[in-house]
């Protein structure tokens, strides 16, 4: 398992020069030449099947690392000796922002009526307005998707996050789960205190020897200048499931989960988002039933899974995975579950399967 800090100047990870990494396509360019040293340096692991996973901003970021791994790999057989062929096996996406356009039609509709709702009244005033906002932010998305520039994508991204997103930052609820409080003075500015001794442990001399880290560089865990830098070119508003389109029909696989109380990339659009998916598994997805899911561990319902592919034997070419009661950071909030969910896919086994009713 790799961990990548990624983009440059997250984590651990810095640059002694060169141009500012701040769009999605061109980290996963980085990434790419990364791995492509790896794989040269250990080739033992080339031929293994290789899954990429990330989570929330990683939604966008991780599509565009696949779309170069699948396309390099295409070329590599003309390409100069020494390049090592990746052997995508899948992409797994966790709470993520991936398709914009779908996803912020469903923020009023999470807010005011899903599971865990921020407001008492899914027709009040709060609720009015934030469904007025969708129409105009899906149109300025529109836009950006249509007509690729700074001048399309940076107001609508800009726009959006504050009609549709800021009323959630001020509600006084962890954006991140909704069933719980934030107090920022003693939670921190992404409401996990968590966070803040995650840094201090990760900036321990000792630590950052152990894991051959530059000792004068500190790691962050949210670095906001690389944010601000991708938000000011637009880079979280365009259409990126286009990406995925050709890679999942030539056999690549397709993992979306999300936990049911997460507000920022609710479990809604996510789904909605997959529905759409244009591949060759398009009928099946669309008309797959919505299934229990139990954990082979401790037999708990752990949350709900539509699938389609694998020919009723696998965990599917393209499967949506609800986690309940989890919110952003499901592998924090349901590690059991997170764990039972990332096997089964590795291992292509259906998340349908509960073995606890056989016993």
């Amino acid at each position: 398992m790799i961990f990548l800090d990624q983009p440059i100047n997250t984590g651990y990870s810095y640059s002694t020069g060169g141009p500012t990494v701040n769009t999605s396509p061109v980290a996963a360019k980085d990434v790419y030449a990364f791995m492509e040293l790896f794989l040269s340096r250990f080739p033992e692991y080339s031929t293994q099947p290789f899954h990429i996973a990330a989570e929330s901003y990683g939604g966008l970021i991780a599509p565009h690392i696949a779309s170069v791994i699948y396309t390099e790999n295409k070329r590599i057989p003309n390409a100069s000796p020494g390049l090592v062929k990746i052997n995508l096996a899948s992409v797994i996406l966790g709470n993520g922002i991936t398709d914009a356009y779908v996803q912020v039609a469903s923020v009023p509709e999470y807010l005011c009526d899903g599971p865990y709702p921020i407001y008492d009244n899914p027709n009040g005033v709060e609720c009015i307005a934030l469904r007025k906002t969708v129409p105009l932010c899906q149109k300025m998305i529109k836009a950006c998707y249509d007509f690729d520039s700074r001048f399309t994508c940076i107001p609508a991204a800009l726009s959006c996050a504050s009609l549709l997103y800021g009323p959630i930052t001020y509600s006084g609820f962890n954006p991140y789960d909704a069933r719980l409080a934030c107090d920022h003075k003693k939670d921190g500015p992404l409401c996990y205190r968590q966070l803040g001794w995650v840094e201090t442990y990760m900036n321990n001399s000792e630590v950052k020897a152990a894991l051959g880290a530059n000792p004068q560089h500190n790691f962050v865990s949210c670095n906001l200048a690389i944010t601000m830098a991708f938000l000011f070119q637009g880079d979280a508003v365009h259409n990126t499931p286009l990406l995925l389109k050709e890679m999942i029909n030539d056999g690549v696989r397709l993992l979306v989960y999300a936990g049911n109380a997460d507000t920022t990339c609710n479990y809604m659009g996510n789904e909605r988002w997959v529905e759409q998916l244009d591949t060759v598994f398009f009928d099946e997805f669309s008309t797959a039933p919505t299934e229990r899911w139990v954990t082979m561990h401790s037999g708990k319902i752990a949350g709900t899974v539509r699938s389609a592919g694998g020919a009723g034997s696998g965990a599917g070419n393209v499967t949506f995975v609800t986690v309940h009661e989890a919110g952003h950071m499901v592998p924090h909030d349901q590690p059991e579950a997170a764990l039972d969910m990332i096997t089964r896919w590795i291992m292509d086994i259906p998340l349908t399967l509960d073995i606890w009713q056989q016993l």
